[in-house]
């Protein structure tokens, strides 16, 4: 069943990013990296957004582990940090439009987990997360075009993890999460200014108070957020905001089951939510531009939750 036509509706999306490097048409490719099935993954599936219909197996990752980030320039995928027999500060990357094994990216400035994903196709982001002892504020970036290390960036209004994050081609958002070693839920929206540097500024609150566990995507113009969850109590709720605005969520929908930790990513058009709590094979499929309950998509190869998923033309890319 097609969702949109990407023939169509990408004619016009080759462009001259902002490096001057010509990054071509992209794909509608998603791929879900990691996640747990009770113990780590290293199983990468992907889809087609434009279709609905089962994931399809990808590769592996270098390393199995959960609750890892995961962001895309047009044409590589990069997942980050993440636990499993330890917690990494690894960084793997495939290139999206083929299939195969992930290699080594480089490292984080520190190992954690539970993280957010924000990009722009030029510099991919992650902040905060979870240390297994101490929470952090720290955002990191990379470079696409660059194999290396990540650099750090600045640091978030209040240092958290199992944050979602989102973004545009020039603001990202993280959001919601928790502190205190986890017993406090953070509802705070932060952003900040891509391809500058310096901390993030409060967005807003999300708007039905906060939560662990969130998930995120993005058009070009909103943000989806929300489908968090803690001690047990899965959620369901999806949120969004208009990005280049400040201010609190409004309700956007619910997904067709209720469950957390899953992973998020879109085509700046349809977003999937792919997964979570249980664990979960379930991906579901929503509009980024109207509002309304989410509707089954397929099913992942593998049922598995706290999944990094990544597309590369999230975002308005």
């Amino acid at each position: 069943m097609p969702i949109t036509s990407f023939k169509s509706r990408n004619k016009s999306r080759s462009m001259l990013v902002g490096n001057g490097a010509f990054e071509g048409y992209g794909t509608s490719r998603a791929l879900f990296g990691g996640g747990s099935t009770g113990s780590s993954s290293n199983v990468i599936d992907y889809i087609d957004i434009t279709s609905t219909g089962n994931a399809t197996d990808f590769g592996d990752l270098t390393v199995s582990r959960a609750g890892l980030a995961a962001v895309a320039s047009r044409t590589r995928g990069v997942w980050l940090g993440g636990e499993g027999a330890s917690i990494y500060d690894t960084m793997d990357y495939v290139t999206i439009a083929s299939t195969g094994n992930a290699a080594d990216f480089g490292d984080l400035t520190s190992i954690r987990r539970t993280l957010p994903s924000a990009g722009n196709g030029i510099y991919g982001y992650t902040a905060g997360g979870w240390t297994g002892s101490t929470q952090l504020s720290n955002i990191d970036y990379i470079t696409f075009a660059t194999i290396g290390n990540a650099t750090n960036f600045g640091n978030l209004t209040a240092a958290r993890f199992s944050q979602g994050g989102c973004s545009n081609t020039t603001r990202a958002l993280f959001a919601g999460g928790a502190s205190a070693g986890g017993g406090i839920y953070n509802q705070n929206i932060d952003y900040i200014t891509m391809g500058t540097s310096g901390s993030a500024t409060n967005f807003g609150d999300m708007g039905r108070g906060g939560a662990p566990n969130i998930v995120g995507a993005a058009s070009s113009t909103r943000g989806i957020l929300g489908a968090g969850s803690s001690a047990g109590s899965y959620g369901s709720k999806l949120d969004y905001v208009t990005i280049a605005t400040t201010g609190n969520s409004s309700n956007f929908g619910d997904l067709s089951v209720s469950r957390g930790s899953g992973g998020m990513t879109s085509n700046s058009t349809t977003a999937v939510i792919v997964g979570g709590s249980g664990p979960s094979n379930i991906i579901d499929y929503i509009t980024i531009a109207s509002t309304g309950n989410a509707t089954d998509f397929g099913d992942l190869t593998v049922s598995r939750d706290s999944i990094g998923a990544l597309c590369g033309l999230n975002g308005g890319l």
